[in-house]
């Protein structure tokens, strides 16, 4: 049995899924929270298995989120499919937006760093007092 629970997601997970859908005082009984982890896990096993076979073919190892969108689409959850396309797309888009932020703020971090290391050592050359060096006076040594 402990093999078939590590295989299932979390129960607290699919409970926590469920009561966002239902109203704030319904409560969702540890049968359905076990029905529902069963079929959420037997549905994502379906899907990936799909995706993993279509990878094989292809002679790839990492199933990606266009593999997983192709397999609900083949299995006949276009609906589906079409909704995880769109929400694939966003979620890319936005991560190309953060990096291309990140990648501006830290070039723009580096070129400050350096304009303020410039500013400092002025700063510096220009406050410290200028010493006059002396040619070092022979010891009277005999």
């Amino acid at each position: 049995m402990v093999d078939e629970e590590e295989r299932l997601l979390q129960i607290a997970n699919v409970g926590r899924i469920m009561k966002q859908i239902l109203p704030a005082r319904a409560k969702v009984s540890k049968e359905a929270k076990q029905t529902m982890q069963e079929c959420a896990t037997e549905f994502i096993s379906f899907v990936t298995g799909e995706a993993s076979d279509k990878c094989r073919k292809e002679n790839r190892k990492t199933v990606n989120g266009d593999d997983i969108c192709w397999a609900l689409g083949a299995l006949g959850f276009d609906d589906y499919a079409d909704a995880i396309v769109r929400y694939l797309h966003k979620y890319r888009e936005l991560e190309r937006d953060k990096a291309t932020l990140n990648k501006a703020s830290c070039s723009r971090t580096s070129r400050d760093k350096d304009e303020e290391e410039e500013h400092s050592s002025e700063e510096k050359s220009d406050h410290q007092p200028h010493q006059q060096t002396q040619a070092p006076t022979p010891s009277a040594r005999t």
